[in-house]
């Protein structure tokens, strides 16, 4: 079994994706998407969205990091692979699940379900372009309006080179929104010879035990569920083996925010800073009252100094407002 930490665009940055994988039982990762339209990039684009390749495709605690790569261009694909996999790409990742408008208008992410052909192409350009011993894989949803074309799409990434395949069950249309129809992944590896991966709604150990019962998916990639809950694969991979785990508690959070505040004060402008610290805090409400109590505390605050004092203390609690 194996589960992986999506990709999350404005979200699950190197940063996240370090304090993320440092709680155990992520087995990869993989970078928020490299933009490809009609150029080959320049290292830099690559070291700015994944800074794992200058240390060997891997995060700091050594979970290894996928490069993802999002365009329409299988010329142009190929060529930044091949490139990605010069500057230390592991494994090449294709994206074809990105719901975002803006994406999708300039012919990116899930738009392309409506061509399982240029998809074959795309897989099979990118494939021919990387090294032997650098794998390609994909992520894709069921469709764009609907799921007619989930089938297709998948047999045409398969048969074009892909090794591994992540399945997000929904169409692009049906975004976030409950349920994932955990179903047609059954469906989709009864088509296809490579294994593949599960992809929404996982939010706790029930909700992994029901995916892999409906699936029959034995890996899953989980998103906003280990954004809200930083050691949920570290809980599944103790479920899975029968292990006794404690769950990571508001005061064993507490450190990791307080990194998370450190290294936004270095990397990002103090006029951004606080806007990083409540995205996170208004995820992890989910799972923890405390973070919800201290995201309404500084809703409204926009002083970096005032913050840094707040965030200084050995843990917040409650009754300190």
């Amino acid at each position: 079994m194996e589960i992986a930490l999506a990709p999350m665009e404005g979200l699950a940055d190197a940063m996240l994706r370090d304090l993320i994988t440092r709680q155990g039982g992520i087995d990869w990762c993989v970078s928020e998407f490299v933009r490809v339209t009609d150029q080959l990039l320049a290292p830099a684009a690559f070291y700015q969205l994944a800074p794992e390749l200058k240390n060997n495709s891997s995060t700091p605690v050594g979970t290894p990091m996928r490069l993802q790569l999002l365009g329409s261009d299988p010329v142009c694909l190929a060529e930044n692979a091949a490139r990605a996999a010069e500057l230390g790409a592991r494994v090449v990742d294709l994206n074809f699940g990105c719901p975002a408008k803006t994406v999708n208008k300039s012919r990116g992410g899930a738009i392309l379900l409506r061509e399982p052909e240029r998809l074959y192409r795309i897989a099979e350009l990118v494939s021919a372009a990387l090294p032997a011993q650098v794998p390609l894989t994909a992520k894709m949803r069921l469709g764009y309006e609907d799921t007619s074309p989930a089938l297709d799409c998948a047999r045409a990434l398969a048969a074009g080179g892909a090794t591994q395949l992540v399945v997000h069950a929904r169409t692009k249309l049906q975004g976030y929104k409950p349920p994932a129809h955990w179903e047609w992944i059954a469906r989709i590896s009864e088509v296809v010879d490579i294994p593949v991966l599960a992809n929404g709604e996982i939010w706790s150990v029930d909700d992994w035990k029901k995916c892999r019962e409906v699936s029959g998916a034995q890996s899953v990639m989980i998103g906003r569920g280990l954004v809200c809950q930083p050691d949920l694969a570290r809980q599944i991979k103790a479920a899975a083996v029968g292990e006794d785990y404690q769950p990571l508690d508001w005061a064993g959070l507490w450190p990791l925010l307080q990194e998370f505040w450190l290294r936004a004060r270095q990397t990002v402008s103090p006029r951004h800073a606080p806007g990083r610290l409540k995205q996170w805090l208004s995820m992890l409400m989910r799972n923890y009252p405390e973070a919800g109590a201290f995201f309404l505390y500084i809703r409204r605050e926009t002083e970096c100094e005032r913050i840094d004092r707040l965030m200084a203390q050995p843990v917040w609690l409650v009754a300190e407002t």
